[in-house]
């Protein structure tokens, strides 16, 4: 009976150790955890502003070479390191970092205008005048819009922003607006692998 006792006894101690020793552990772990860059929070621990948007071209008014950023706070009692390399335990209203997000070039053409040419006068070919396609808007004048049928063809085409301004840059729409984006499969496109039945 005094064995059974021992036994139990030592036992009891070897889980507590062993539960102490797994605390201790733990506990080392998480003080002793170098901070991460604030750049690498992951999403919830942070929240970025609204751009400032720019009432000409509707877009980001910090916008150079199709992207702009936006600051970002991280969330209260998060801690981080900043670009500076220092720690620093945030309360929710310090700016943490800069975020970046795209833009696009715009140059003055609006997504509205050249709809509403395209409809009503896109038989004289004003729509393909405004968008810098003289040649086209000349020919489309000459033969009254290829007889409706370049018409139909240019509003569709126009509508969908798939015509857009001869010099390459987009529409100007509202930052909220209808944005059209294509979509295209390249070489960098993750695809899905089949599977097997």
């Amino acid at each position: 009976m005094a064995s059974s006792r021992r036994r139990l006894v030592c036992l009891r101690s070897g889980i507590w150790s062993l539960l102490l020793y797994s605390v201790y552990t733990h506990l080392k772990l998480v003080l002793a955890e170098e901070v991460d860059s604030c750049d690498n929070l992951r999403l919830g621990q942070y929240l970025c502003n609204d751009p400032k948007i720019n009432k000409d071209t509707q877009e980001p008014e910090n916008c150079t070479g199709m992207t702009a950023w936006v600051e970002c706070l991280p969330a209260p009692n998060i801690s981080c390191r900043l670009s500076n390399g220092t720690e620093f335990r945030f309360s929710g209203e310090e700016v943490g970092f800069n975020k970046t997000i795209p833009c696009r070039n715009v140059s003055g053409y609006s997504y509205k205008v050249a709809v509403a040419l395209s409809l009503f006068l896109g038989w004289l070919g004003a729509d393909r005048f405004y968008l810098g396609y003289p040649a086209l808007g000349l020919l489309k004048f000459c033969t009254v819009g290829f007889c409706g049928i370049g018409t139909l063809i240019d509003f569709i085409l126009i509508a969908m922003q798939i015509v857009g301004p001869a010099d390459g840059s987009n529409y100007i729409v509202d930052y909220y607006g209808a944005r059209l984006t294509r979509l295209s499969i390249t070489n960098q496109t993750y695809r899905k692998p089949h599977l097997s039945l």
